[in-house]
Parts: structure tokens; sequence; C-alpha cells
């Protein structure tokens, strides 16, 4: 498997990406859906409240994927 600057495979790098920014991203939603009830926006803050949970799953399938893909390959990470 390829290893990108960082010393870990590319795909590794990726997905640890990816799990990062939904996590980031449900963080800063919270203050979304909490700007959005203030303004009396109900149906927004559902919105962003849908959104928060989406980017949780995405990040807990990422940390499924990284821990299957550790088993299978040489991914770089070390215990």
């Amino acid at each position: 498997m390829a290893t990108g600057e960082t010393g870990f495979s590319d795909v590794v790098f990726d997905l640890v990406s990816v799990q990062y920014h939904a996590l980031k991203a449900g963080h800063d939603y919270g203050q979304y859906v909490r700007d959005a009830r203030n303004a009396g926006y109900e149906d927004i803050a559902s919105f962003f409240e849908q959104t928060m949970r989406e980017d949780a799953e995405r990040a807990a399938r990422c940390h499924e994927v990284l821990r299957d893909l550790e088993s299978k390959e040489d991914t770089g990470v070390r215990s």
C-alpha cells in the first residue's frame, strides 16, 4: 500500500481526514442548531440536527473501515 508524506497510507490518511471533518462539522452544527432555534426556525434546526446525525454516522463508519483495513493490510498504523 502506497504511503504518502505522512508515513501512513494514502487511504488511511483519506479516511482519517473524512472522519475528522465529519466530527468537526458535527461539533459546529450544534451551534447552527442553536442559532436556528434562537431565530425561531425549527425546520432549519431539524435540518442541522439531521446533518449532524449523518456526519456522526459517517465518522463511525470511517472508524469501522479503518479498523477493518488495519486487520487486512499494513496500513502504517503502529500499536
